[in-house]
């Protein structure tokens, strides 16, 4: 891959974000400003740059893209209610790139002769909503971001450049122990942004329910997914999902602690879609934490249908977290995945020319539910890190294929900072 060119721009252009320190007892650029007694004005800034590059045998990429994120939030503390309104536009300074996977007639966006890179140019209304929040309740209405446990189901793909978010009502509450989050939606706008034609949002009816409480040092939950689209290129994702995954760390000793997280799940179709089938999820995960080091080993099933050709599928989701960041599997093989992994993680926080520097290393090892067939094998890596407001990350994947399609290399250059 060409990345140094590349790599210079990016960190000369990430200067950019850097501001002057303020001076001793005056409030820093982007903190709540007061308007009134009881009432601040919030600004929302969130900049990155970052460079992607894919290289494939059949196709390659260079992507150098910006995304600027800006609003603002008024809150008005006597009636607890807040009213946020945010745009987000992404800019590409290289466009050696597709940034469509589907086809779109007409789109300059759509250049297939380059590998994929999910991150077209685009201006679009991000967030604009308003919440109300005490203690043990929030409601939100409006548009907005909603990023559900780890995101497995239901997340903001904030990785993109162009996040994911919802038009609904949420509401959150803790009665007791029990803690209960309810969201009705009536679209998903998507990450593909204002020049995806009608993949830019896509309407339906979206239910998103989960109850938890703790149990000693775990937080157990039970969650159902509700899924149904009024477009018909999205009929096969309508769903409905019920499970529940039990999450927490259990002390081994003063220095030593596991960390546990276990998940089960059953999908079957669900309002429009076109073909009656019935999946099973599992995943069971667990690591071992001592003096910044984490070690963790995990399987995850997102089975296979009896009817041929259909899985376990997770279309809102932040898939990108989960499966290789090679994103090879955001979308389940139709004989179903299994994906068995072991990460290395590694915190730095003595490290005095950095703050929070981080690295972890992830080995997966993917063949289908049904047949055995094996899908290949994936290394990723991440070095994260930041300078007074800019965060730094530099990441790898390296995906082995067997039988399931070919070699992919992605190198990332990324920086960012948020007020």
């Amino acid at each position: 891959m060409k990345t140094t060119t590349f790599a210079a721009t990016l960190l000369a252009s990430s200067i950019a974000f850097a501001h002057p320190a303020q001076a001793a007892g005056k409030p820093a650029f982007g903190d709540p400003i007061p308007v009134a007694e009881g009432l601040t004005l919030d600004p929302i800034i969130d900049a990155r740059i970052r460079y992607e590059g894919v290289d494939q045998p059949t196709v390659d990429a260079d992507a150098l893209t910006v995304r600027l994120r800006t609003g603002l939030e008024l809150r008005h503390a006597p009636s607890h209610l807040a009213v946020l309104v945010e745009a987000e536009g992404t800019l590409a300074l290289s466009r050696k790139y597709n940034a469509f996977p589907f086809a779109l007639a007409g789109s300059p966006q759509r250049r297939t002769k380059f590998g994929v890179v999910a991150d077209p140019e685009s201006i679009d209304l991000n967030r604009a909503q308003i919440m109300y929040k005490v203690k043990d309740f929030a409601l939100t209405v409006g548009r907005q971001r909603i990023n559900l446990d780890d995101q497995r189901f239901v997340g903001s793909i904030g990785w993109r450049q162009n996040e994911q978010t919802f038009d609904a009502v949420r509401a959150e509450a803790t009665l007791g122990l029990v803690s209960f989050d309810g969201t009705y939606a009536i679209q998903q706008d998507s990450i593909f942004g204002s020049e995806a034609g009608p993949r830019r949002s896509m309407d339906g009816d979206f239910v998103f329910l989960g109850a938890s409480a703790k149990v000693g040092p775990l937080t157990a939950k039970a969650f159902s997914y509700l899924i149904d689209y009024d477009e018909a290129f999205a009929f096969a994702n309508s769903s409905q999902t019920y499970g529940g995954r039990v999450s927490g760390s259990v002390p081994l000793s003063k220095a030593v602690k596991l960390n546990v997280l276990g998940s089960y799940a059953r999908q079957s179709s669900f309002g429009s879609a076109p073909v009656a089938y019935d999946a099973d999820y599992v995943l069971g995960e667990l690591g071992l934490a001592y003096q910044g080091f984490t070690l963790t080993g995990g399987y995850e099933k997102l089975g296979a249908a009896r009817t041929v050709g259909k899985a376990f599928q997770t279309p809102l989701a932040t898939a990108h977290k989960f499966n290789g960041w090679a994103d090879l599997f955001l979308t389940t093989p139709g004989n179903g995945l299994e994906d068995k992994y072991v990460t290395l993680a590694k915190v730095l926080p003595k490290v005095k020319a950095v703050q929070g520097l981080n690295t972890n290393v992830t080995y997966h090892e993917f063949r289908s539910d049904r047949g055995g067939v094996k899908f290949g094998t994936e290394w990723d890596a991440s070095l994260g890190f930041r300078t007074k407001k800019i965060g730094w990350l530099v990441k790898y994947a390296n995906y082995d294929a067997e039988k399931f399609g070919v070699d992919r290399e992605i190198l990332w250059l990324q920086a960012e900072v948020a007020f």
